[in-house]
């Protein structure tokens, strides 16, 4: 156990240690200045002639919006129809079917807005042609849209006075030649190296010790599986995600895969710092992040290590700790530190079943998406932290009797509306699709629209219950794991869930945008003694209680109906 532990500081010291250089160079990239990837110029002018478009041309805000919903609106037409129809296109050597509609609405929504809530399974449910030509390409665009999102308020934040941000389509396609596409590319070299299958070839065949003659699907594996975490997609190439042998073959790769979960994340914090000139102001929001990521895992580890309690009562011994669900290879500690950082990051991949954990482990789950302020996915991490950065301002400001002020900007009643609005609809989607599913359940109204027809949940009770918290927690979150125990492939579960990943992505993106592009358009402010210094601990500490008091009087209710009553309940 001792190893397990030290392995999980290992893998976040290196994350730290490369994360550190990583963020000098995105903020490089996207200042323009020089940097070692300027050979890929003349492949991205390629791509702007190609495309129609003007890099040069500045935009203000409300132009990055525009063209941000524009092109994810095309990518959603597309990839909708390609799975409606991907049994008729060619690449599909073990004939999997067609999505139905609402499948196929689920899963362009789900992969286009960087969530991958999967309604079905990895190795059945799609092709090799819509798994890389669709999905693939979903996982590249939809976290370079996330990162370029954030470059526009970076870019807000560093000018004293601006109407012109920058180009979206520059820093999007940046965000792909300059950062994804070559990590990913490093990625998949190691992978392959290290047993994840990088072939179109069909299900192969093997006997088992037993004797038995099984088929197991493969294809290009590796690639897949790159930017499923370097982009915090999460979507699993199998059903079993990265719990599957053929998706996470060994030790190395699992320390490899949470590497790529969290680099860029990471990364981009320390870029923000970079990019305008507040390298203080970074690592207060990396301490506040990682105290906040901390106070969510010591309990999870804590949790699976020690085991059931209920087991432990009938007198049955759990060396190991806590093992159902969880790979032999990996062990109850690495698993839980997996299951944290993947809902902390909004990652969402798996390399064991959190729908098998203890209940305080499955609460510590849900309440790191519905914080949904620490880490968090690429790009769209710090845009959430900044919802709470502005909330916190306005009640320091109010605290001390003066005008809030915020990089030299003064917050007037307009930015905070966007901020209260945009911090209210997290808890008020995830509460309402609970309410509405419990609703739906408990008057037996879902059976018609479940296939084959009946209950949703295999488990009942306080668990069934958290089946169903999760699902919705996950999808606005922009996360995608789930409880497995719900049975979430039928009408109501992938419409309900669709509509949720929509509002739940863009309008959290449009939110912190708009209140960027609003300060940088007012008057610069120069510091003064009286000046609420936002690079300190205290206004650390401040953001911190913020968070923690929105998610405690958001979610408490629901979660002492769930996992809470689930934990006392075993004792």
């Amino acid at each position: 156990m001792n190893t397990e532990i030290a392995g999980i500081i290992f893998i976040f010291v290196l994350t730290v240690i490369i994360a550190l250089p990583l963020g000098k160079y995105i903020a490089k990239v996207y200042l323009g200045e020089r940097t070692w990837t300027d050979f890929l110029k003349p492949l991205e002018r390629g791509i702007y002639k190609l495309s129609g478009i003007n890099p040069n041309e500045e935009m203000n805000w409300k132009q990055h919006l525009k063209a941000l919903l524009t092109i994810n609106f095309v990518w959603f037409v597309y990839a909708f129809f390609m799975l409606l129809f991907q049994d008729k296109l060619p690449m599909n050597p073990d004939g999997n079917p067609a999505q139905t509609p609402d499948l196929a609405f689920n899963t362009a929504i789900s992969f286009l807005v960087n969530c991958n809530l999967q309604h079905y399974s990895g190795e059945t449910g799609v092709t090799y042609l819509t798994q890389i030509f669709v999905l693939a390409f979903l996982q590249f665009v939809s976290a370079a849209t996330g990162m370029a999102a954030l470059v526009v308020v970076f870019k807000a934040l560093k000018e004293k006075t601006a109407t012109q941000l920058g180009n979206f389509w520059q820093y999007f396609v940046k965000s792909i030649t300059r950062i994804l596409l070559p990590i990913s590319i490093l990625l998949a070299i190691i992978f392959t190296f290290n047993g994840m299958p990088a072939s179109f070839e069909g299900k192969g065949q093997y006997v088992s010790v037993q004797g038995d003659t099984v088929n197991v699907s493969r294809g290009p594996v590796a690639a897949y599986v790159a930017i499923k975490h370097l982009g915090t997609n999460g979507g699993g190439w199998f059903a079993a995600n990265s719990a599957h042998p053929l998706e996470n073959p060994s030790y190395i790769t699992n320390i490899v895969e949470m590497l790529a979960q969290t680099i860029i994340p990471l990364a981009m914090i320390f870029a923000f710092g970079f990019f305008i000139k507040r390298r203080k102001f970074a690592w207060v929001i990396f301490g506040v992040m990682t105290v906040g990521m901390l106070c969510l895992l010591i309990p999870t580890i804590i949790s699976e290590v020690n085991g059931n309690p209920a087991l432990t009562k009938m007198g049955i011994m759990q060396s190991t700790g806590a093992m159902e669900g969880k790979e032999v290879r990996f062990g109850p500690a690495a698993t839980a530190y997996w299951s944290i950082v993947t809902t902390v990051i909004s990652t969402g991949s798996v390399n064991g079943w959190h729908d098998s954990t203890m209940p305080i482990s499955g609460m510590m789950q849900m309440l790191a998406m519905m914080t949904n302020a620490f880490y968090g996915g690429c790009g769209v991490g710090i845009l959430n932290y900044f919802i709470y950065i502005i909330i916190a301002v306005f009640i320091a400001g109010l605290m001390v009797g003066r005008t809030p002020e915020f990089m030299g900007h003064k917050i007037e009643a307009r930015e905070v509306k966007i901020a209260a609005i945009i911090a209210l609809l997290h808890p008020f989607l995830i509460l309402a699709g609970t309410a509405l599913s419990s609703y739906v359940l408990s008057h037996n109204l879902g059976a018609a629209w479940a296939t084959p027809p009946g209950n949703w949940l295999n488990n009942p009770g306080y668990h069934g219950f958290s089946e169903m918290l999760y699902e919705y927690t996950s999808a606005t979150a922009n996360n995608g794991s789930g409880f497995e125990g719900l049975t979430d492939n039928n009408v109501f579960w992938n419409v309900t869930t669709g509509i949720i990943l929509i509002v739940s992505r863009f309008l959290p993106i449009i939110g912190p945008v708009a209140i960027a592009g609003i300060l940088a358009q007012k008057r610069f402010v120069p510091e003064s003694a009286g000046t609420l210094r936002t690079d300190t601990a205290t206004f650390g500490m401040m953001t911190f209680a913020v968070i923690v008091i929105l998610a405690a009087l958001s979610f408490f209710p629901s979660l002492a109906l769930g996992p809470l009553a689930e934990y006392f309940s075993m004792l």
